[in-house]
């Protein structure tokens, strides 16, 4: 198990299930009636367009604000030792992200819809940040894997902190003490640190994916165990599709698995388009977040999409200019270009099988787009020669423009909450399913 290394099945490879491989198909599905049971996995992917910043962006970052308390570590802020010793920079950060700072995106809507339509079995998620339950998701059908801002605790005696009075603290940038008389301990929001186990509510629900009839997985790397196991727990034949920017763990080696590479919002959106659900998200969406806020999203999923197309372009012009100045080698440039990721797609084309597991969720689609030296030698280059080179270096001055805004665009694209990576064997998600039996891995 662990961070698998598998490959996309055969494009000849007739589904099981679905008619073919696209959304297409799995709209068809779910408006058949074959999917009352749909289970939902989310990672930082799906906040990308609430603005909800990242960790290590240099000057932006929030580790880069936490700078002045010279913290041994960037993750120490989440380590519940040095936690115990010097909570201020986690509730610095706690400031930041607190629930009420940031609105649910368009994904959020669709699970919230999935649930008004008593289609949803159950959501897992990764992210600390409350915005399933701000869209509306009933908190009996979320398991919040990474534990998350809802609630809060005494961590000497476990007594519960009452919400007002943590909202207050945290707007001042201060640690809450224990209520309870006698105590005086250090309160934390119930969100996982390192060297903690997860919550009991996931270790209870983790068979769950095994009666999916559909699962979607969205905006998460799929890195961290035993959360990454999750869908491999749908039994085969069940559809398996996957929104996010990069194929991750095993996604894309059943046959009835879609990938929709790109950004949440869109696939959602394209999704909601084959059920004909589009105008009930948007009006439920907007219903939400209110108009600006809505129009703040659009504006920005939309300046990130433009982004991404003029690099695509620029990679084409690239490709081509390469093919004509190499001459015979025409073949191995086209090799290149697929190595550097034209990605799969939801009719089920299929990315180079070199894609790298664990690719977090911060890349981005110009990401691969780099020019590197092949080593080759270069001969000596015409007038006609010289003047194609001008071209390229006009345009790779383009493509340096292009890529600074979608490094900017993708910086909330970081998890909330950094994983700890570490080895994981067979063993760790038996463990996982026996909650009783060994240690449950710590994050």
């Amino acid at each position: 198990m662990g961070q698998e290394t598998s490959h996309l099945i055969d494009p000849d490879t007739p589904p099981e299930t679905l008619s073919e491989r696209s959304l297409r198909a799995v709209a068809q599905f779910i408006k058949d009636g074959r999917a009352k049971r749909i289970v939902v996995m989310t990672g930082a992917g799906i906040s990308t367009a609430a603005g909800i910043p990242d960790f290590r962006s240099p000057k932006t970052g929030l580790y880069h604000n936490l700078s002045r308390f010279n913290l041994p570590h960037p993750e120490a802020v989440f380590e519940i030792d040095f936690f115990r010793t010097n909570p201020e920079p986690f509730y610095l950060l706690a400031k930041e992200l607190y629930p009420g700072n940031f609105s649910p995106t368009v994904s959020h809507a669709f699970i919230a819809l999935l649930a008004k339509k008593g289609l949803l079995r159950m959501l897992f998620t990764q992210n600390i940040d409350c915005l399933e339950r701000a869209a509306g998701v009933p908190s009996e059908k979320i398991v919040e894997a990474h534990g998350s801002f809802a609630t809060q605790r005494c961590i000497e005696c476990r007594t519960e902190f009452p919400d007002d009075l943590m909202r207050e603290h945290v707007k001042r940038g201060e640690a809450p003490r224990c209520i309870r008389k006698g105590c005086g301990g250090l309160v934390k929001p119930d969100i996982v640190f390192f060297g903690e186990q997860l919550p009991e509510a996931f270790y209870n629900n983790i068979s769950v994916p095994n009666t999916a009839d559909l699962m979607l997985v969205m905006g998460t790397s799929l890195l961290v165990h035993p959360f990454a196991g999750l869908p491999r727990r749908a039994q085969e034949g069940v559809p398996r599709v996957l929104f996010n920017l990069e194929r991750v763990g095993d996604m894309g080696s059943r046959a009835d698995d879609v990938l929709v590479l790109g950004d949440c919002d869109s696939g959602i959106r394209k999704l909601a388009d084959e059920l004909g659900w589009r105008d009930e998200l948007e009006a439920l969406w907007r219903s939400i977040v209110g108009e600006k806020e809505a129009n703040r999203q659009l504006s920005k999923t939309q300046k990130e999409e433009e982004i991404h197309d003029e690099l695509e372009q620029l990679a084409g012009d690239v490709e081509n200019k390469l093919g004509i100045s190499e001459g015979g080698d025409d073949e191995e440039s086209e090799a290149n270009v697929a190595k550097q990721g034209e990605g799969a797609t939801a009719g089920g084309t299929s990315k180079p099988d070199n894609i790298q597991e664990g690719v977090k969720e911060s890349a981005a689609p110009g990401d691969a787009v780099q020019l590197v030296d092949d080593g080759k030698t270069v001969p000596e280059k015409s007038a006609e020669g010289q003047g194609r080179e001008q071209d390229e270096k006009e345009g790779e001055g383009k493509d340096a423009e292009a890529q600074e805004g979608q490094d900017n665009a993708k910086m909330s694209y970081e998890p909330l909450r950094p994983a700890k990576e570490k080895p994981v064997t067979e063993e760790d998600d038996v463990k996982a399913e026996d909650k009783g039996g060994g240690d449950k891995p710590a994050l």
